[in-house]
């Protein structure tokens, strides 16, 4: 790698997701060190568990996304997850509306052209290619595979007005859904979703695949435990703390 602060954000990044799967071990203790890993057909990376001698280790999924600022490392057990995270100034060089044209679903162009206030319809478009990368690195397919204008991202409760809401209880939050159009017949409505707002600067959505076994029983919240780490220096809970902003989605912020 080329300049000093792309490799210093690659060894971080490799830092926090060794040291974020250590955390989740509970039957034994794994070195970070230790882990290994593997790209499934497609290039995503995972955990290669087959190093293991003990094959009670849980089986983890994790996803990672990186902004100038902020590296955010997902994991979870036992379901595929994505996870975006973007700043909230980041600037486009053409305009919204001709790459949303270019890139979101007929319905998404149609919600950003209503809004007015050219400040507010660029962090709803943020928001929306926030949550649109999530889900299609949730997938695991590629880009190529999962075409951002396949796919249509909204509140289920505001499907006509778009995804700014103002920030409120978890308990009243709508939920996000996604709904594949088209001829595709590998992309998939069964997923959650969050969206968060971070220290008041970053947008971070996450998309983790719902339970096969809660199939017709409802929407349930996604349990969340967020942690403000640096690797080997230091580590904080911020679930329910001001930093952590629920913005859409059904969540519950767990205490660590």
């Amino acid at each position: 790698m080329r300049g000093e602060e792309l490799k210093k954000s690659a060894l971080l990044s490799r830092a926090l997701v060794r040291t974020t799967l250590s955390r989740y071990q509970t039957n034994c203790h794994v070195d970070p060190k230790s882990w290994k890993f593997r790209k499934n057909d497609h290039g995503k990376p995972e955990v290669d568990c087959q190093y293991a001698d003990d094959w009670s280790l849980p089986p983890l999924h994790f996803n990672i996304s990186h902004t100038s600022s902020l590296i955010a490392c997902g994991v979870t057990v036992g379901s595929p997850i994505g996870i975006d995270v973007e700043e909230k100034q980041r600037r486009l060089k053409n305009d919204i509306l001709a790459f949303a044209r270019r890139y979101f679903s007929p319905h998404e162009l149609e919600m950003l052209t209503q809004i007015v206030d050219p400040e507010l319809q660029r962090q709803e478009f943020i928001k929306l290619w926030t949550l649109k990368e999530a889900y299609v690195k949730a997938l695991g397919r590629g880009f190529s595979a999962s075409p951002f204008n396949t796919f249509t991202v909204g509140l289920r409760d505001h499907m006509k007005g778009g995804i700014h809401v103002p920030p409120h209880g978890i308990s009243k939050e709508a939920e996000i859904t996604v709904e594949p159009f088209g001829e595709l017949n590998n992309l998939s409505s069964n997923w959650h979703f969050v969206l968060l707002e971070l220290l008041g600067s970053h947008y971070a959505a996450v998309c983790v695949e719902k339970e096969s076994t809660n199939t017709g029983k409802g929407s349930i919240p996604v349990n969340l435990t967020i942690r403000k780490t640096i690797p080997f220096v230091g580590d904080e809970c911020v679930s329910g703390t001001d930093p952590v902003v629920v913005i859409g989605g059904l969540s519950k912020l767990l205490v660590c």
